[in-house]
């Protein structure tokens, strides 16, 4: 199991980024996922499946996202996450307030890899990407969450 813990501190209220996170019809519009249906739709829940694809255009790359914690009080999310290659993330994403227009996000990623030759292929090809994409996927919530709330205030 390789494991990625990556946090920011967003300038952005928590409000702000907890509505990205738990509207995952849009996810589209900040994460590297062509998002193809929410099932069933409307905000987070558990049981809520997201289908999408993800990788260049050209390659359709399955990803299936199942929602299996939702706390609206303490911000927090439960992902079990699909991915091609027989990799499986267990993902807990957490919001918490630093002030009234900043917030911190911690992605907690647990990745699973397949037994065997498929492993250590995958091991091999995309190791560097067990942190970097967290990293990215954090690095681009943050980025929508600043310009949608700098939109909505303007200093």
């Amino acid at each position: 199991m390789t494991i990625s813990c990556p946090t920011d501190i967003v300038n952005a209220p928590v409000e702000a980024v907890w509505e990205l996170l738990t509207d995952p019809a849009r996810w589209a519009s900040f994460y590297d996922l062509r998002v193809k249906s929410v099932e069933p739709p409307g905000p987070a829940r558990v049981g809520q499946r997201v289908i999408g694809e993800s990788g260049p255009k050209w390659l359709h790359l399955a990803v299936i996202v199942t929602f299996t914690a939702v706390d609206f009080p303490r911000r927090s999310l439960g992902l079990d996450v699909q991915l091609p290659l027989g990799i499986a993330v267990k993902e807990e994403l957490a919001c918490s307030v630093v002030s009234a227009h900043q917030c911190r996000v911690s992605y907690h990623c647990n990745f699973a890899l397949p037994t065997g030759w498929r492993g250590a292929m995958a091991r091999v090809l995309l190791g560097r990407e067990f942190r970097v994409g967290p990293e990215d996927s954090l690095r681009r919530l943050k980025q929508a969450a600043e310009q949608r709330f700098k939109g909505q205030h303007p200093a």
